[in-house]
């Protein structure tokens, strides 16, 4: 099937043209990736990490799906309530790390689920947590991803409590009458393997036992969307691998939390051509916003893939590079592809740019923050 900015080829056009360079999103392809996730039965609840795309619009359409919203921070807590006001706090997850004592008491307060990651609120801020439920992030020792950032386990990874700190944790809780209901885990970003998280969810559950309050696992998200030559995350194979695992475990509620996976197709980044410089044999695209609308491929070296909307229906005859208006030589959107001959006020389709797109942006240079535009 092609994708669906093809069939909206007029309407992209028409606010390129009206507003310069923006992120578009198609809702209702969320709602699509969102429907496949929810056939797989053996998971309980689907959290949406709100941190990869975070537009009321994306958040009412998956909260009205059934999803709950992981959040990270005090702020996006505070955006969550505001735009999905009808959420019922059971179904918000606050997972920060590193944050302040104060965010932490927001979320207590506000009576989310609060996860904890390190020992210093449970030895330090234990007080506040008297009577709570809380979860705890559990580093499981190794870490998997698309790129070294992208891993969030392993010992050089700032996130999640290592298993010989459990006991200690369980100590503090027990000691303020907290009691621990959810274990956590979430080893990176960009997985395509389909027996990982069954993987991750047997590690957690070895360790469940020895939590009696225990009522739900968490296995992360990470969901990989596939870049050029990959092939899609298999999703029977990946609900096969977590039954197998539930067969033993079925007093546990089962959860996870993509993001990237629900959004990343569903939006798309139009770039007006601004220059064409041609330097030493090397073809330069040039275009309205760089690396200020999209750090991902400074960031992480992310593959997007690129197309000339006003000549979809062109020869792909030049090798070119593609680079925003930012003064770094890292504002590279897109090394050496193919595409038409480009002109002045042509407009670029960078695809697969609905998440980590417009949350990581940046004022830098002075460029202004891109709008954002739900068809």
């Amino acid at each position: 099937a092609s994708p669906w900015w093809q069939q909206q080829r007029e309407s992209l056009l028409a606010i390129a043209r009206a507003q310069g360079p923006a992120y578009v999103y198609a809702v209702d392809e969320v709602r699509q990736q969102a429907a496949r996730l929810s056939a797989l039965s053996v998971v309980d609840q689907w959290f949406y990490a709100i941190k990869a795309n975070d537009h009321p619009a994306i958040l009412q359409a998956l909260a009205a799906a059934g999803f709950g919203l992981e959040c990270v921070s005090a702020a996006e807590l505070a955006h969550v309530q505001a735009h999905c006001p009808q959420l019922a706090p059971h179904r918000i997850l606050f997972t920060p790390n590193f944050a302040p004592r104060e965010e932490y008491r927001q979320a207590l307060a506000a009576g989310v689920q609060l996860t904890i990651d390190a020992m210093h609120p449970l030895r330090h801020w234990a007080e506040d947590l008297r009577g709570a439920e809380v979860a705890l992030r559990v580093d499981l020792g190794s870490g998997r991803g698309h790129h070294d950032k992208v891993r969030t386990g392993g010992k050089a990874s700032k996130f999640g409590l290592s298993v010989s700190d459990l006991s200690e944790a369980q100590a503090c809780l027990r000691a303020v009458d907290a009691r621990v209901v959810g274990l956590h885990a979430h080893l990176g970003s960009g997985v395509l393997d389909p027996q990982h998280w069954g993987e991750v969810y047997g590690q957690l559950a070895a360790l469940g036992e020895a939590f009696p309050a225990l009522r739900w696992l968490d296995v992360g998200g990470g969901l990989g969307v596939p870049g050029p030559a990959e092939r899609a995350l298999d999703l029977q194979a990946m609900g096969e691998a977590l039954a197998r695992v539930k067969a033993h475990y079925p007093h546990w509620q089962l959860r996870l939390e993509p993001g990237r996976y629900l959004v990343a197709d569903a939006g798309v980044l139009l770039l007006p051509v601004t220059q064409l410089k041609r330097k030493q044999g090397v073809d330069f695209v040039g275009v309205a916003a760089g690396m200020n609308a999209l750090l991902r491929p400074a960031l992480y070296d992310a593959h997007h893939p690129i197309v000339n909307l006003d000549r979809l229906d062109e020869p792909a005859t030049q090798t070119v590079t593609v680079v925003g208006p930012i003064c770094e030589s890292g504002d590279v959107l897109a090394r050496e592809r193919r595409l038409p001959v480009c002109e002045e006020g042509d407009v670029l389709l960078l695809a697969q740019a609905g998440a980590y797109g417009a949350v990581m942006a940046n004022t830098y240079n002075r460029r202004p923050l891109l709008p954002e535009v739900i068809l």
